[in-house]
């Protein structure tokens, strides 16, 4: 590779910091920068590994070692408008949103492709875990990383198609033990910096009381009827928020049998329970698709789907959707269709199809694209969703 002007985003973390390492070392012009999101907040001691003031400080140790120039750029405003308030909205109507994924749509392939346009940058570099192929036809392949275990092309579904280009990945061919070996020998103090597992901005994982306690909403915060599949009342939920479908654990309802979540209702407030055969779902519809290829693909196409960021997949066929009729429901749970999703009917049936998260699709080690699960069509036969264009 001829040497390039690069953008690389540095979160404070070990990955972001030795793809940056790399390019310097392998004698790129690399610039590093930081978004300061809402989540950064305002002490330096935290125990997460990113999106802290003592994380800002490790960015800016390894571009001072590297030898190259660091910026931040604050981003806090666009960070709550297009990540966190319409993961709060999801969660007050009742849909569970994948931020991360929002996050990377909006932001780091969105804001910072941008900044690195108007910097005159060759590429934008970031740690995630994925490769970036020219293909035989001229277009680019987004495709899973060498270390399967770390691949985050599920939460790179939703970027542009044509900043695939423009994007360097120095990690997709790298372990994660690999990286932090690379760490080392290059002198980044961050080499064995713990990695962070929850939302950037709920370390805690508790969802709902970031919700109401930091942000102060209180939509979906009102006790509501828990009832089960003939909708009989069976108990009382504490607030749709703290629910999501397939949850199991703090329920606070005592049945003769484990009952999950199956559905959750924001608009009568009730929140569906049942066992967990009652979660099986012979496919989904989703919202809008985004394409990471030059032109969706045919109806009928054969894919792997993934529901979920730890979900493996499951095989499936895709059909695209026509615009809906108005009113139209189209046989399917949650209600009607939006024009550019699709369709996927599963091999199998699947558990927690859960509306908001993500559909991905893959053919092989290719990730073809995704879009937000809208509704799950359930178990028996199903009927042809059939709309007037």
């Amino acid at each position: 590779m001829s040497r390039l002007r690069v953008l690389a985003a540095m979160s404070g973390g070990v990955d972001s910091a030795v793809a940056a390492a790399l390019l310097a070392e392998q004698g790129h012009d690399v610039t590093g920068v930081t978004l300061r999101l809402a989540c950064y907040g305002k002490t330096p001691l935290s125990p997460r590994a990113c999106c802290t003031l003592d994380a800002i400080d490790d960015a800016r140790r390894v571009a001072t070692s590297m030898s190259f120039p660091y910026h931040i750029v604050d981003a806090e405003q666009v960070f709550r408008e297009r990540v966190m308030m319409p993961w709060v909205d999801g969660y007050a109507s009742g849909r569970t949103l994948y931020p991360c994924a929002s996050c990377n749509q909006h932001l780091k392939f969105g804001d910072l492709v941008t900044r690195m346009e108007l910097a005159g940058a060759d590429r934008l570099a970031t740690g995630h875990y994925a490769r970036v192929t020219p293909e035989a036809d001229g277009s680019f392949a987004l495709r899973r990383a060498a270390d399967a275990a770390k691949d985050q092309t599920y939460a790179l579904a939703l970027i542009p198609y044509d900043v695939l280009s423009r994007v360097v990945f120095p990690l997709g061919e790298l372990s994660k033990s690999e990286v932090r070996a690379h760490a080392q020998r290059l002198g980044l103090s961050c080499w064995d910096k713990p990695e962070s597992q929850d939302l950037c901005f709920v370390p805690d994982g508790d969802y709902a009381g970031y919700i109401t306690g930091q942000l102060g909403e209180t939509r979906g915060t009102a006790p509501g009827a828990f009832v089960d599949e003939s909708g009989t009342r069976v108990g009382t939920h504490r607030g749709v928020i703290h629910y999501t479908v397939g949850q199991r654990k703090g329920l606070g309802v005592a049945m003769h049998e484990r009952w999950y979540v199956l559905a959750i209702d924001a608009a009568a407030n009730t929140v569906t329970l049942g066992p967990r055969s009652a979660l099986e779902r012979s496919g989904l519809v989703t919202e809008r698709i985004n394409w990471l290829l030059p032109e969706p693909p045919a109806a009928g196409t054969r894919v792997l789907a993934r529901i979920r960021y730890n979900h493996a997949g499951a095989s499936a066929t895709l059909q695209p959707l026509p615009a809906p009729a108005p009113g139209g429901s189209g046989g399917v749970d949650g209600g009607g269709v939006a024009e550019g999703g699709v369709e996927v009917r599963f091999d199998e049936p699947q558990i927690a199809v859960t509306p908001g998260q993500l559909a991905v699709f893959y053919e092989g080690d290719r990730c073809l694209g995704g879009g937000a699960i809208r509704a799950s069509v359930p178990t028996g036969p199903i009927p042809p969703l059939t709309h007037d264009a």
